[in-house]
């Protein structure tokens, strides 16, 4: 079993995260965030991760430093379960439609961060989440997991089928990017080392 476990104390935030990258989408979430727990366990259900977040954050300031650092968390955690990244797929891409709206995601396990958001929903909120924060939490996801992430949400109308569909996107490629291809024997590139 690929698994992991990243912990971060500041000043702004305390954060646990434990993650299984062969696990069967168990998840126990509690970032003090209702909108934020609700599409982190889109990500672990469609992902198939076995995941536990708990989180304390300044939410008397606001959401961004607990989004932020949980995704920090997240990414150093999918860091260290992948290892040196042998035998997975890799890439991974997935396609949701969450009624009027649809999402899809591109994910390269490449071990290079890099990050391409499209969310035409920015500056708007979902209950009291601001959809702003969705680029922050894949940024600083893709930075510390080296990860390239391409996000697009092609169209909606309500902000929370937009999030819930990118969310989702999101677990179901990294679902793929992440999973063991027997056929590989080594790391998934020409260069023979993914970083």
């Amino acid at each position: 079993m690929r698994t992991a476990e990243f912990s971060r104390k500041t000043s702004e935030t305390d954060i646990l995260v434990r993650l299984c990258l062969d696990g069967a989408g168990h998840r126990t979430i509690e970032t003090g965030i209702g909108f934020f727990d609700h599409m982190l366990d889109h990500v672990a259900r469609h992902g198939l991760l076995d995941l536990q977040i708990t989180a304390r954050g300044d939410l008397h300031v606001d959401h961004h430093h607990t989004v932020e650092d949980v995704a920090i968390c997240l990414g150093e955690a999918f860091r260290e379960a992948l290892g040196a990244r042998s035998g997975i797929r890799r890439y991974g891409f997935a396609v949701v439609p969450m009624d009027e709206a649809l999402a899809q995601v591109a994910v390269d396990l490449s071990g290079r961060p890099y990050v391409v958001v499209s969310n035409p929903l920015a500056h708007r909120r979902a209950g009291e989440f601001l959809l702003d924060l969705i680029p922050v939490f894949l940024h600083a996801l893709a930075d510390r997991g080296g990860m390239n992430i391409h996000a697009t949400v092609v169209t909606a109308d309500n902000p929370h089928h937009a999030a819930e569909a990118l969310f989702k996107a999101l677990g179901r490629a990294l679902r793929e990017a992440v999973e063991l291809d027997p056929r590989v024997k080594d790391v998934p590139s020409t260069k023979g080392i993914l970083t």
